[in-house]
């Protein structure tokens, strides 16, 4: 009996560190989990390869953070500078090119700070800070955070006012805060098509050269961490910068657009 109960036990131990090897776990932006890309590729992964990803959507800030601690195995994220000193300071492996979009500005449909009627990114936001209208900032480090906090410094810093308000939320959430305010805020283009159908905000501003919106992804450094399943992330990576994986992320589209330029193979 003792015999038998000891083989269930270690039977079931190695079924456990069979499903743990075949598990990657990925952190990776709101921007590509509210856009749907990730529930879109993952599966066709799964069947690529037999690994199975667990994915925790947070902003790039605290993807890199879960990668330092080496509380992730990979990290797909869109902050390049904060990127390379990942790399650079050991935390990760390489960064590897996989797609870009861009970021949009949004706002009321009627327009009060009339940035649609502008060529610039910079005269934008200063129209949106010298009018004092809503502006409506994630404030969560994210990517898109990261991005807004350059776009301001372009024009000398965060509006002096107390109209900009930085709500430490997801894109969703900034967005829907944004429509309830009736103010302004940037957000990628992915998130937008997402969401524009429920808000009654427009997209007002596009298509500036300031507003490319590169991602990359990193498999965390096993020399910092043993006990990541590096084989795992480097599949992933692997295949996600694959002629495969790149051609499914340039037919994904919502509202008949493309959301993401792949760019892995020149």
């Amino acid at each position: 009996m003792f015999r038998a109960v000891l083989v269930l036990v270690l039977s079931l131990s190695s079924f456990g560190f069979a499903q743990a090897e075949n598990l990657v776990r990925m952190a990776t932006t709101t921007s590509t989990a509210n856009s749907g890309l990730v529930d879109y590729l993952l599966p066709v992964f799964l069947d690529d390869t037999g690994y199975r990803v667990h994915t925790i959507a947070v902003g790039t800030g605290k993807a890199l953070r879960l990668g330092r601690e080496g509380d992730v195995d990979v990290v797909l994220v869109h902050a390049r500078e904060a990127e390379e000193d990942f790399v650079s300071n050991g935390y990760g492996v390489e960064r590897r090119d996989v797609m870009y979009n861009d970021f949009v500005l949004v706002g009321p449909a009627s327009d009060p700070a009339g940035i649609s009627r502008v060529n610039t990114v910079e005269a934008a936001l200063g129209n949106i800070a010298s009018g004092e209208f809503f502006f409506i900032s994630r404030g969560d480090d994210s990517g898109t955070h990261k991005r807004e906090l350059i776009l301001w410094d372009t024009i000398g810093g965060l509006p002096d006012n107390p109209n900009y308000r930085a709500v430490g939320q997801g894109m969703g959430k900034t967005l829907q805060i944004a429509n309830e305010f009736d103010g302004y805020t940037l957000t990628d283009r992915g998130t937008w098509l997402a969401f524009q159908d429920k808000l009654q905000i427009k997209l007002l501003f596009e298509g500036n050269p300031r507003l490319f919106n590169p991602y990359g992804i990193i498999a965390v450094d096993p020399v910092k961490h043993p006990d990541i399943n590096h084989a795992g992330a480097t599949a992933l990576v692997e295949w996600i910068t694959s002629p495969k994986a790149q051609q499914l992320i340039g037919e994904f589209r919502m509202h008949g657009e493309t959301l993401f330029v792949p760019n892995a193979i020149d």
